[in-house]
């Protein structure tokens, strides 16, 4: 149910130096985690370095947060690149798939997170809000897939970010933010379907109530979102970045067209 954004299109140069050794699943690829300055997108970020990953992350807001993850990666001896960019701007959500190629010489992985919600009555959603929503949470997927398989090979792993809400809507006030969480099964089976020959995989992950600065596990009807869950608790960034890492690591290879939740048992 947390949704993360990310905005204004431009690149912030913070690029590391490659470690020297080589260890981790990953070592050796390229990444691009959109909406990666924080909350679910950060920990996935994160956890694709420390596998070994180079990795470029898009932000909207804050450039400040955005380095610090940056740094982070750095500290792990991985190299890594900020890129301002808004989901909502199709020319942006291409040129950071773009800048992270031409940054790092290739691109092997791509995790669409970025993100946005308007939870409200229904007849309460403006045309404005559908645009909005439709256009980060669908288009910007979708012409993030389309430029990135343009430049990956062999081994490439693309993963989306959905929400438990595309299964289970069980609360009002959803429809629009479950209509585009829904949409991106097609945008998973699809492109598994066709760049499968290529030996490219495409999966989509579906998170329950995960506790982030956006959806906190103290904040208003949080409770009434973890007796939804069948574990009564809320999940960590981190649980969902561990799916996400094995979806485009070794143990994900043959894994393609699938939608998988972590989400405490919200659907189940």
């Amino acid at each position: 149910m947390s949704s993360t954004t990310n905005g204004t299109t431009g690149t912030t140069d913070t690029t590391g130096t490659t470690g020297t050794t080589g260890t981790g699943d990953l070592y050796g690829k390229v990444a691009l985690v959109t909406g990666g300055s924080r909350g679910i997108g950060e920990a996935v970020a994160l956890r694709l370095a420390r596998d070994g990953a180079d990795v470029a992350l898009t932000y909207r807001h804050s450039e400040e947060r955005a380095e610090r993850v940056v740094e982070r990666i750095k500290a792990l001896g991985r190299r890594a690149r900020a890129v301002r960019a808004d989901n909502a701007d199709p020319t942006a959500v291409r040129a950071a798939v773009k800048t992270t190629v031409a940054e790092f010489g290739r691109l092997d992985i791509l995790v669409n997170n970025a993100g946005a919600g308007v939870l409200a009555p229904i007849e309460e959603i403006t045309a404005e809000d559908v645009d909005r929503v439709l256009h980060v949470n669908v288009r910007a997927p979708y012409l993030a897939c389309q430029t990135a398989a343009g430049h990956m090979g062999e081994g490439g792993r693309i993963v989306t970010i959905g929400s438990c809400m595309a299964e289970r809507v069980a609360f009002p006030g959803g429809s629009l933010y479950a209509t585009g969480k829904a949409a991106l099964t097609g945008l998973t089976k699809a492109p598994a379907r066709e760049l499968g020959p290529r030996g490219i995989t495409a999966n989509l992950v579906h998170p329950g109530p995960i506790d982030t600065d956006t959806n906190p596990a103290d904040g208003p009807g949080a409770e009434a979102q973890r007796s939804l869950t069948a574990l009564g608790r809320y999940g960590r960034p981190e649980e969902v970045a561990a799916t996400v890492a094995h979806l485009a690591g070794a143990g994900g290879r043959y894994i393609t067209g699938a939608s998988v939740a972590v989400d405490g048992g919200f659907a189940a």
